[in-house]
């Protein structure tokens, strides 16, 4: 999930945690209400009332017009179901798990695998596999040819089978092959 996606869904959250917000949305989505009805229906002071429709109107769920002195509020009922659209979805309400629980997985996976910086074995599992080898590949600069030679003295420093990793790296299409020489895949 993109840092944007998720301000824009804590912000979206926030603004509507609030009961006396959430009333307002509640009462502007029958009619429209000034400041001064709003406050009285709901039992709190104008100023109040004010300070919660800045927020909704900053979300831009709320839409206001003068009539004289006296501004009158009502829903954006299609900014709301944009906004809900939008940010309500379950893979963007997902994808803020998926980002922590990987980050914490590879984190997890290079702990066990990882000492003083070189890997202690080769995984097993698939899954763990790759996620070694995506860290691995990282020591290489993406659009740079290297030869077969200097992939060896790279992966020999973390690990004594250095011909397994680069056959891996081929597998898993994280490197591409020819000539002798390699380079980093764009993924």
């Amino acid at each position: 999930m993109g840092q944007e996606t998720l301000e824009k869904l804590v912000s979206f959250f926030k603004t509507l945690a609030d009961e006396t917000r959430l009333r307002i949305v509640g009462l502007l989505a029958s009619r429209e209400y000034s400041v001064e009805e709003l406050a009285t229906t709901l039992g709190v002071k104008d100023p109040t009332v004010s300070h919660h429709l800045a927020k909704l109107k900053e979300m831009g769920l709320v839409q206001m017009r003068a009539e004289g002195n006296t501004h009158y509020y009502s829903l954006d009922a299609e900014a709301l179901r944009g906004l809900s659209k939008e940010v309500l979805t379950p893979e963007v309400i997902a994808s803020v798990a998926d980002d922590l629980s990987a980050d914490a997985y590879e984190r997890k996976i290079l702990r066990t695998f990882m000492v003083e910086g070189r890997l202690t074995e080769i995984p097993a599992q698939r899954k763990k596999r790759e996620v070694i080898l995506r860290w691995l590949v990282n020591h290489f600069d993406k659009g740079r040819k290297y030869p077969e030679a200097q992939v060896n003295a790279v992966l020999k420093k973390y690990h004594e089978d250095y011909a397994t990793l680069r056959r891996e790296f081929i597998m898993t299409k994280l490197m591409e092959r020819k000539d002798g020489f390699y380079w980093r895949t764009e993924e």
